[in-house]
């Protein structure tokens, strides 16, 4: 649904390289398969513009490693993606490094507070505007749940032998059932083992592909 995805890395590794980036790509759709139940999840890069020539060496280069691995690994590849695509129904995977991807979650967390005290004091403003809140005290409380980051609570660590779900360290208890429930779903779904599956099958015809190219080119 439109203003709910996947993005990753978030903050675990702030550096990452061209293999690194596929491989979040990769870890990235098996994920939104399992998780979010999505049958052909689409992928996007995170860059500074959606022109083929911009953006640093590495970005260049994991996005021709993504869009080679893209027709076997069960999800469709839109190319570069910007901040503005992040909220919206364009994406449902967005890959990027873990420093970038931690600022823009984190604004994103800001965002939706500021939101929910604008219209809190907008309500509060005048004795109209407060009759206009209880007249629209059903659309309201709609809204803020929709916004809510205690309902999506948890970073899930991939690549590890075990499901592990962090939880946001103002989490409540709503935060945490969140986070149990996620934990739950990927559990029973045997996400770990087609996760593994996953990237051991495409990443040594990654590497392989990879190194051809580097040879290619040094003989030329």
């Amino acid at each position: 649904p439109e203003g709910f995805n996947i993005m990753l890395d978030v903050g675990a590794d702030i550096r990452a390289d061209a293999r690194d980036l596929l491989q979040y790509a990769l870890m990235g759709g098996s994920y939104a398969r399992n998780g979010l139940g999505l049958d052909r999840p689409r992928i996007g890069l995170l860059n500074v513009g959606t022109e083929e020539h911009k953006g640093r060496s590495e970005i260049k280069e994991a996005h021709d490693l993504i869009t080679e691995a893209a027709p076997n690994a069960d999800f469709d590849y839109i190319g570069f993606v910007e901040g503005g695509d992040i909220p919206s129904a364009r994406v449902d995977v967005i890959v990027t490094d873990g420093f970038t991807g931690n600022v823009a979650l984190k604004t994103g967390e800001g965002t939706a507070s500021l939101i929910r005290e604008f219209l809190r004091e907008a309500f509060k403003a005048t004795p109209l505007s407060r009759i206009a809140a209880l007249l629209a005290i059903a659309s309201l409380r709609r809204l803020s749940r929709r916004i809510d980051p205690r309902r999506v609570n948890g970073g899930v660590f991939l690549g590890l032998n075990g499901t592990v779900i962090k939880s946001h360290g103002s989490a409540d208890a709503t935060g945490i059932a969140s986070a149990i429930r996620l934990a739950c779903r990927l559990s029973e779904s045997h996400f770990n083992e087609r996760l593994a599956a996953r990237v051991a099958s495409a990443g040594p015809a990654r590497q392989d592909a990879s190194q051809s190219r580097g040879d290619s080119e040094q003989t030329e």
